[in-house]
């Protein structure tokens, strides 16, 4: 039967998992040379301190300070993912050394001519042969390490990128340009704001970093855990209680950590069982798991990663970004909450009577550890610089640490968990450095433009098709790339088309709001896409947790975070669920239409609305109904609100005949 099972699987589902499998192997390697871990520490506290200086100190120059963040980032990366490990020949050791040598050397060279630079000419100055030289190493090293640490998925589009810079001319087609030539590609690799040093790097070297040190500190400092505790208890002995206790626990770890991964395999542990054994079936249970856990990319305070950038790109505050991401966000969880809840009720999971409950220590004696995030959030709204809002939670979490014997953390305690943050926050310089080869690219082809006159071509001035066109190249960028990635690169492919389409359609609409309201449609399908197959990673490493089939486990997310697909087109047709209106009015009625379209919506996905719906054609008018709602319009109102209250009225009548059958009987 096992035999049968593995040649079911398709080839994204085995490599996801195989992917999964050595990247948990990895992790679990804690043998290390002492010279090498010398290396790392040295290293990480170079690091922390050069951050620490250009925020508390003074900043730097930006060739100096992005130069020396990315070398910084490759020689951790080498040194923690070196290729003589993944190819277990010492020999190979020579190609990792040689790689470090190279990232040092980038680093040394901008910051002793960095007068130099600061003078030049763009498109003017020749490139001397030291200046290709440094940015073809940058290059070589920076896709090896892009390789070693994402895979060949995003390898692989980099090149392709590549090939197309100096290929263009060659391309049959509205993508043909005249091409690019090597001096005037490694200037604008390395010399100017649209390459490597561009804007998600400065996102990476200005805020990401400071929050990825806080988030390690705050998880040391028992936060973390007090937050799964808090979503634990809140919902534990309702219908179907383990099921929103993933629910709370995933959304709020989810506010801090913005990991769809890392919050599955930090809550999971707890919740999955759990379910489990409440009734919920292995693929049922992995897939609340893996839909509540996604969730926390893009629910405030803290969102993912990309909402950083997205306020660096696009000029926004990130403050504002969380607020106006709220609605939302809260319509995407309460649609998985109804849903879970709708499924113990058809099936009678869980409630008070159930034995199968959380246990944890007190949670109120153990509040105060959540200070930290909570003055970050204050901080943040109240709007402070968003990396002195970090390094505060962060000094909160380290004095928090030794209040309690509990946390009271050893000098080599506080080391690795600085260490596991600086670790966390060169990871993510990797892949943003990378996408902005590919930013750079299209911008001096010009593809984008091109791009914008084909999605014209296709849809004429109609923003649906282009949205919908939208939708599948960032679902499909999300399944083979991070998050990150996944919203750079369709961020630069897609966001021009949207932004004239959403101007002419709202034309008293503000240049900022329909940035926002573009770059949100954006970032949610570059974030839903972890859990949807046939790649869907969330998924697939909820399913190993849960022990159940990891293509059941990624279809039954799909369907359950199914209003996650809704939503956007809601919020660009009706920009008041993103909080963008005028008339206070109009946000409170966009409020109350997401939340009744969310618990149709929830009603037609589970089959249970009050009472079980056994007529599949009703579970389809109830879905249909939640759409309509969803979606502006007169008549769209009009059908949305007719059959989805009818439908409630029928259901309300079953659901009492079927008490009083039980009471009587």
């Amino acid at each position: 039967m096992a035999e049968e099972t593995k040649v079911k699987k398709s080839f994204f589902q085995r490599n996801a998992e195989k992917e999964i499998k050595k990247e948990e192997e990895e992790e679990k390697k804690v043998a290390m040379g002492a010279f090498r871990f010398g290396a790392i520490c040295l290293f990480s506290v170079i690091f922390l301190g050069m951050e620490l200086y250009i925020t508390l100190i003074r900043p730097l120059d930006w060739h100096i300070s992005y130069s020396a963040h990315l070398s910084l980032s490759l020689i951790l990366t080498y040194l923690y993912k070196p290729f003589a490990e993944r190819f277990h020949k010492k020999a190979v050791w020579i190609l990792d050394i040689a790689a470090i040598a190279v990232a040092i050397y980038v680093a040394l060279y901008f910051i002793k001519d960095v007068s130099f630079f600061q003078n030049r000419v763009m498109m003017v100055d020749p490139m001397r042969p030291s200046d290709i030289f440094a940015s073809c190493g940058l290059l070589i090293i920076l896709v090896l390490a892009v390789w070693r640490t994402m895979g060949m998925a995003l390898a692989g589009f980099i090149l392709f990128f590549i090939a197309y810079a100096f290929l263009g001319q060659h391309i049959p087609g509205p993508f043909r340009f005249s091409g690019m030539r090597w001096q005037n590609f490694f200037e604008m690799l390395t010399l100017s704001s649209d390459g490597i040093y561009g804007s998600p790097l400065s996102a990476c070297v200005t805020t990401i970093f400071y929050y990825f040190v806080f988030g390690a500190l705050f998880s040391q400092c028992g936060g973390g855990q007090v937050l799964i505790d808090c979503g634990m208890k809140l919902s534990d002995k309702t219908a179907g209680g383990p099921a929103k206790a993933s629910v709370v626990s995933s959304g709020l770890m989810g506010m801090v950590s913005g990991s769809a991964v890392a919050n599955v395999t930090t809550t999971g542990v707890f919740t999955i069982p759990l379910m489990k054994k409440a009734g919920y079936t292995p693929e049922q249970a992995g897939a609340v798991e893996s839909v509540a856990s996604t969730g926390g990319q893009i629910m405030p305070p803290i969102m993912g990663v990309g909402a950083f950038i997205m306020a660096e790109m696009i000029g926004i505050s990130y403050s504002k970004i969380a607020v106006d991401a709220l609605l939302p966000a809260l319509g995407y969880y309460a649609a998985v909450f109804l849903l879970v809840h709708n499924i113990a009720k058809k099936n009678n999971l869980g409630g008070r009577e159930s034995t199968t409950h959380y246990t944890s220590a007190p949670v109120l004696p153990r509040l105060y550890r959540l200070i930290p995030v909570i003055v970050l959030v204050v901080m943040i709204f109240a709007g402070m610089p968003l990396p002195t809002s970090a390094l505060v939670g962060s000094a909160l979490a380290i004095i928090i640490c030794y209040i309690s014997k509990e946390t009271r953390l050893s000098p080599k305690e506080m080391l690795n968990a600085i260490l596991t943050g600086v670790k966390q926050a060169a990871n993510i310089a990797i892949p943003t450095a990378a996408c902005g080869i590919m930013i750079g690219i299209v911008v001096r082809s010009g593809a984008a433009n091109k791009l914008t006159t084909i999605i014209n071509e296709i849809g004429g001035s109609h923003l649906l098709p282009a949205l919908a066109i939208t939708m599948v190249g960032c679902l499909i960028l999300g399944m083979a790339l991070p998050t990150v990635a996944a919203y750079l690169i369709a961020n630069i492919l897609f966001a021009t088309t949207l932004t004239k389409l959403v101007g002419n359609i709202y034309p008293d609409m503000n240049s900022n709001t329909v940035l926002l309201v573009v770059n949100m449609f954006i970032f949610y399908f570059g974030v839903v896409a972890q859990i949807t197959p046939p790649v869907c990673v969330a998924s697939f490493t909820a399913a190993g947790i849960a022990g159940g089939s990891s293509w059941k486990t990624g279809w039954t997310a799909f369907f359950f975070a199914i209003v996650a697909f809704i939503v956007p087109y809601a919020f660009v047709y009706q920009p008041a669920i993103l909080l963008q209106a005028s008339n206070p009015m109009e946000i409170v009625y966009a409020c109350i239409m997401l939340f009744i379209a969310v618990f149709f919506l929830a009603g037609g996905v589970s089959g249970y609305f009050f009472a079980t719906i056994k007529q599949p054609a009703m579970r389809a008018a109830l879905f249909v109904a939640g759409v309509c709602v969803a979606m502006p319009g007169f008549v769209t109102d009009v059908i949305g609100y007719g059959v989805g209250f009818i439908i409630m009225i029928v259901m309300i009548i079953l659901s009492r005949k079927e008490k009083a059958a039980k009471v009587s009987a």
